[in-house]
């Protein structure tokens, strides 16, 4: 279904009714990055991004899973020491429908002086952050049981309210251990330290941020899939990447991250783990073999295009599956 900037040239809108129609009946939904130079200049409500909120919106996809692990093959592509990026395995949990992007009031206004003035809001309601606060314990228990809620609570009265309702469900998971930790700090200290961190729970702006950083531990954005997930209806899955323009139709893009999101689908989509793993060793064999794309090229390894990468994944995910 036609969506973003390819909607925009269909029909006009980033997402068409149809589109919405569609996604509302399905069981999952495997999106493609949106948006480039082309619609930059466009007004706001006409812009690709505006239709990946409202999709998010319409879904009711509030909690947002994005896996930052270091696989063994690329470690010398993470910009950081080795010894600092080997054995990084993270999940960070971020809600994705509340907080400053949606809040209200908002907007661009003239002040009593004549000013131009900008404003949004950062507000969150108790129940909004009890739920994300549970799909993160949740994750993870199902992961080494470390749970670091990241917040501003010494400045933001949200943020007091976000690490309050957190402390309070952590009695209901008394096998997860829960620790708090400033926005500030932890950026440090996902550069400084990212083998601390096992699952992150933060708020929109905050995970925003804090999973395109862990991002670049991993070598590269077009690495990483992610999951948004709701309380029922269809799951969205994603790269965490953008669409890079400036690359666009060379033949050069990473397609790993998408072909993971597919895997991703699969596992908390559809549950079917055992299709999902076959594709991750897919992904994880064409590493083994030294195929590379640009972005996480290193010397002795055989650089290959967008296209053939996706063929050698292809060939191993062919190789398992029975005739």
């Amino acid at each position: 279904m036609p969506f973003g900037g390819a909607a925009l040239d269909l029909v006009g809108v980033p997402l068409p009714e149809e589109t919405s129609t569609a996604a509302k009946q399905s069981d999952a939904i495997l999106l493609g990055a949106i948006g480039g130079y082309k619609w930059d200049k466009n007004e706001k409500h006409l812009r690709p991004e505006m239709g990946l909120l409202n999709i998010r919106r319409d879904l009711n996809v509030f909690a947002n899973l994005r896996p930052a692990t270091v696989l063994p093959q690329l470690v010398d592509a993470s910009t950081l020491k080795k010894e600092v990026a080997q054995g990084v395995d993270m999940m960070i949990v971020r809600e994705l429908t509340g907080g400053i992007y949606f809040g209200e009031p908002r907007g661009i206004t003239i002040n009593e002086n004549g000013e131009e003035v900008g404003f949004n809001t950062e507000i969150y309601a108790a129940h909004e952050i009890d739920r994300i606060a549970r799909v993160a314990f949740e994750t993870a228990r199902k992961r080494r049981g470390k749970l670091c809620s990241v917040d501003k609570a010494n400045v933001l009265d949200a943020s007091i309210l976000w690490r309050k309702r957190v402390t309070a469900l952590a009695s209901e998971y008394p096998d997860v251990e829960l620790s708090h930790m400033y926005v500030d700090n932890a950026a440090m200290q996902l550069v400084r330290d990212p083998k601390q961190f096992d699952t992150i729970v933060t708020n929109n702006i905050f995970g925003d941020i804090l999973s395109d950083e862990a991002s670049m531990i991993t070598g590269s954005i077009g690495m990483l899939p992610s999951a948004s997930l709701g309380e029922s209806g269809p799951g969205l899955f994603e790269p965490i990447h953008g669409s890079a323009p400036d690359i666009a139709g060379q033949d050069k893009a990473n397609p790993l991250a998408t072909i993971l999101s597919a895997a991703m689908l699969l596992k908390y989509g559809l549950g079917e783990e055992k299709a999902a793993k076959m594709i991750e060793d897919a992904v994880v064999d064409a590493l083994n073999k030294g195929f590379r794309t640009g972005d996480i090229y290193s010397p002795g390894n055989k650089l290959v295009g967008c296209k053939e990468m996706g063929e050698e994944v292809l060939k191993s995910v062919d190789s398992k599956v029975p005739v």
